[in-house]
């Protein structure tokens, strides 16, 4: 994987188990001297503690385009996608940019920006033919998607969300 472009890291946020606790990936990226941006796909808005990351971040959440009249954020060095859930993925692969995240995803192979990838799935859906094709095509790109025999699949979101591996995203990045 290429080195980040800056100190600027991106951590997109899906509707899945793990999302509540993002602030520890929050945490662990600000210890290691990256400036975060939270960005939330529209259905993590329900599963996250904006107010706190925005404390914690000194950053808005953000998971709209800007208007027009406000200020272009900086360009990140680096993306994060965690929990990445079945539909980011897939989407992702396939190239549709219908959310401001999924907007950011399809734009960084292009810009050369890493992007790392958690799937938080269960384990009907990580063994479906269109999840597998599109970790493929992502890898295929240079996106590293940390999933695969003994990754992380779960039939107990709930129970299966305490022990996350946020330290593998941050860890594929360098």
């Amino acid at each position: 994987m290429a080195e980040p472009q800056g100190d600027e890291l991106y951590i997109i946020v899906c509707a899945a188990g793990p999302a509540p606790d993002v602030g520890r990936l929050v945490a662990m990226a600000q210890e290691r001297g990256w400036a975060v941006q939270v960005v939330a796909t529209p259905s993590a808005l329900d599963f996250i503690d904006v107010a706190a990351l925005e404390a914690q971040t000194g950053r808005p959440v953000r998971s709209r385009y800007r208007k027009p009249h406000e200020p272009k954020p900086p360009r990140p060095g680096a993306i994060i996608v965690a929990p990445a859930t079945y539909n980011t993925v897939n989407k992702f692969a396939g190239g549709i940019a219908d959310t401001y995240a999924l907007g950011l995803l399809a734009e960084a192979p292009g810009l050369g920006i890493p992007v790392v990838v958690l799937p938080f799935v269960n384990n009907a859906l990580a063994v479906r033919r269109p999840f597998l094709r599109s970790i493929d095509e992502l890898r295929a790109e240079g996106v590293r998607v940390v999933f695969g025999p003994q990754q992380f699949a779960t039939d107990e979101p709930d129970a299966g969300a305490h022990h996350f591996p946020w330290e593998r995203a941050l860890s594929e990045l360098s």
